[in-house]
């Protein structure tokens, strides 16, 4: 009698839109999947490269909207795994940056199921790289905050005075929230002419930012069919 096949699976960073940016590793997880479980900020092309007999699985998440609550996106991981399958969990951008992969690894740990992370390139600096915007410079700004547009109620504890210090702040998501997180930036000490600049989280040659200044930052967003990303700074 044959051994049991055992599966595993892949939480891969598919990186920040442009599906040149995948990892090489990220690929070779693709070309070898046997399922494909994918969110929506995850590029569509890059299911090309796996198998035409592979399963593609949308579980579509965008700004609270989910096709599949949380939960049962992990249990729908476990299940495959537990057929013996080899699963790619294709992430937008890297599973560990606001992108709920430590919950899903959690849960793989929970369930005995064999599992790797393939980090990805996460549109927290692509985006801003790809924009010509430096998020560190040596004689402007040595320090970098990422933040997230929605953070857990139960620990939401931001600590506001600490971030208006931050030489360059990073907010992924959170466009429904920006007046009030621009707000609290400005009434904890941050100049309301800080430099701003705001952008989808799609990368790539043709990514135009919108730059202006902190305090009417959120007027650019409307609009963004995107999660977008904004970044304050000296740069």
């Amino acid at each position: 009698m044959s051994a049991e096949r055992k599966g595993k699976v892949y939480l891969v960073g598919a990186g920040p839109g442009d599906p040149s940016l995948l990892t090489l590793k990220g690929k070779h997880c693709l070309e070898r999947a046997e399922v494909i479980i994918y969110d929506t900020l995850a590029n569509e092309r890059l299911l090309s490269y796996a198998p035409p007999d592979a399963e593609r699985i949308h579980v579509g998440k965008r700004g609270g909207e989910h096709s599949l609550p949380q939960e049962e996106i992990n249990r729908l991981v476990i299940e495959r795994a537990r057929r013996g399958q080899v699963v790619v969990r294709l992430k937008g951008g890297d599973p560990f940056i606001f992108g709920r992969g430590g919950e899903e690894a959690e849960a793989l740990h929970e369930a005995g199921i064999a599992f790797e992370v393939v980090p990805g390139v996460t549109s927290a600096i692509a985006v801003p790289a790809y924009s010509g915007i430096p998020l560190t410079h040596r004689e402007l700004a040595s320090t970098v905050a990422f933040v997230t547009g929605h953070p857990a109620e139960e620990v939401s504890g931001i600590d506001w005075r600490a971030l208006a210090g931050i030489a360059t702040v990073v907010f992924l998501m959170g466009t429904k929230r920006l007046p009030e997180i621009v707000a609290a930036l400005v009434k904890h000490g941050r100049h309301r002419r800080r430099r701003s600049r705001s952008s989808g989280p799609v990368a790539g040659p043709s990514r135009r930012p919108s730059r202006g200044a902190c305090a009417t930052s959120w007027r650019r967003l409307r609009g963004y069919a995107h999660p977008p990303l904004s970044s304050w700074g000296r740069s």
